[in-house]
């Protein structure tokens, strides 16, 4: 068993390719084995992340699942812990229903003498969810008296201030998504402030759906076991959860003592448009400065309409250039941040004659507007060209022409159909980023969390997406590092600096220093 950090790119496999390996595991071993192993492995997680509590709710629901719990209670009520189960099941005909395994294992749970109730108990000091696993999403619109149990259960487990183990998936995630079905079927379901630390105990194998989305939220701290099944026939992942051994070094790492300026890269960001009593130049400066921060030797600043700047007070190194002064064949560009409608003009420019190029914010909208400038990008794939687009939901949704929900209901499906469309790597935001490229499996994201939900992160992320192009980097490389160093730092903020609110312009400007103070914390 094993507690799922940061630290290595581990594979993620969905509900068939579990499915595969269950089925695969179940006919090499004894009737009803995994099933005990699950229920073993959870009960001794639940002693160690809780060794003192005494009153213990387990929901246990009709399936495989609930026969997961009700082995988790046999253990826990034979080592003396108090437990309650409340079972989504009743006696007679619904028991002849039963998988065998979660039969056999009901059976063993009443023989122990766990307890069996209609309602959790008052006072609970740690509650175990095991009432939906993979494949299993609770069904709106059913007024069943089983649906009504399964609602009230779901809402208590959502709202306890207790620890909260869910076995396998949270109930009513997606596995393969991250998509939460409940709000479609219990009312008050959202997570409130006073809720308990919450853990997740993956069997088998780890699911997408904990990772992104409203995975992360709802899974909390998640562990793996793989109940001594190792073999997955050759199946590749749905997915990989990026870890920091495929993200390359932070900055200028181990560089030789003869580097100089030139040696790290040429950023430029195009942006920042003043125009019509609107000013963007701060989207602009933002992605500047983290370029500058995340190793950039040297940025300049193209700002589209007037006034122009001619220095940063508080960024003097940067340096500022009319857009149509910019050696676009030797320089990374980082276009869109703050651009407005003016960067229209300049993308045809910009996309046929440089060779990396970052697209953010208003130069997606652009793109997603005007199907001359999809055929320009389109076009880079054949020259070699790298290229990365990050867009937020909303961005990408224009680019698909699809709507925010349906990007948020399968951010994997969403990030590698706009891969693909448009030939290049992409870096859709949100938690639990995912980064795709054209026919590959995609990744995501491991860090991050919601300081980053604040004006100009986004910019930021695009100044160190162009840092990490200019350091030579392939596309997809360069996006898995700066967007790990980039929730990194956020991960690392409380830390780093104790009571104070994370902006982007602090994010951008303490690059260096916050993470070195943070592999340092780590040791």
């Amino acid at each position: 068993m094993h507690q799922i950090s940061t630290a290595l790119t581990l594979p993620l496999f969905g509900v068939a390719a579990t499915r595969r390996l269950e089925q695969q595991a179940a006919a090499a071993l004894p009737p009803h084995t995994l099933m005990q192993r699950a229920g073993l492995a959870a009960a001794r997680l639940a002693l160690a992340l809780a060794p003192h509590a005494q009153q213990i709710w387990i929901a246990c629901g009709p399936g495989n699942n609930g026969g997961d719990g009700l082995e988790a209670a046999r253990h826990l009520h034979q080592w003396g812990k108090t437990v309650t189960v409340t079972w989504l099941g009743e006696a007679g005909e619904r028991e002849g229903k039963l998988p065998a395994d979660a039969l056999a294992s009901l059976q063993g749970a009443r023989a122990a003498g766990v307890v069996f109730a209609d309602a959790p108990p008052p006072d609970v000091d740690f509650a175990i969810d095991a009432l939906l696993g993979i494949g299993a999403t609770p069904r709106p619109g059913d007024n069943s008296a089983e649906a009504s149990r399964m609602a009230d259960w779901m809402r208590l487990l959502r709202n306890s201030s207790a620890p909260l183990l869910s076995l396998d998936i949270p109930s009513g995630l997606d596995a393969g998504t991250g998509t939460d079905f409940a709000p479609e079927f219990i009312a008050a379901c959202a997570r409130p402030a006073s809720a308990g630390v919450r853990f997740c105990l993956s069997f088998l194998t780890l699911k997408p759906g904990l990772f992104t989305a409203a995975g992360r939220d709802l899974a909390g701290q998640v562990w793996w076991d793989d109940l001594g099944v190792t073999a997955l026939d050759g199946t590749a992942p749905d997915a990989w959860l990026a870890g920091q051994d495929r993200c390359g070094p932070s900055g200028r790492g181990q560089a030789p003592h003869s580097s100089h300026k030139g040696s790290f890269g040429d950023v430029a960001v195009v942006g920042g448009e003043s125009a019509g009593g609107a000013h963007m130049a701060g989207a602009a400066l933002l992605a500047g400065r983290a370029a500058l921060h995340a190793g950039a030797g040297r940025v300049f600043v193209a700002l589209l309409g007037s006034p122009a700047m001619e220095v940063d007070p508080q960024q003097p190194e940067l340096m500022f250039r009319s857009p149509d002064a910019l050696d676009l064949a030797h320089q990374v560009v980082v276009c869109g941040c703050g651009g407005g409608n003016a960067v229209a003009a300049v993308l045809p420019r910009i996309l046929s004659r440089t060779p990396a190029l970052v697209l953010d914010a208003d130069g997606l909208n652009a793109v997603a507007s005007d199907s001359s400038l999809q055929t320009l990008l389109r076009a880079r794939a054949a020259r070699g060209w790298r290229t990365l687009l990050s867009p937020h939901p909303l961005e990408a949704a224009r680019l698909l022409g699809s709507s925010t929900a349906a990007v948020q209901a399968d951010r994997l499906d969403a990030a590698s159909r706009l891969a693909a469309q448009f030939q290049c790597v992409v870096v859709l935001k949100g938690s639990g980023t995912v980064i795709a490229a054209p026919h590959a499996v995609p990744l995501i994201n491991p860090t991050g969390n919601a300081r980053l939900a604040t004006a100009g992160t986004g910019d930021v992320l695009a100044g160190m997406l162009g840092a990490a192009l200019a350091a030579g980097l392939p596309a997809v490389d360069a996006a898995c590092s700066a967007v790990f160093q980039h929730g990194q730092l956020a991960d690392a903020w409380p830390v780093s600096h104790p009571g104070q609110v994370l902006t982007a312009s602090a994010l951008a400007e303490n690059h260096q220093a916050d993470l070195q103070q943070e592999q340092q914390y780590q040791r």
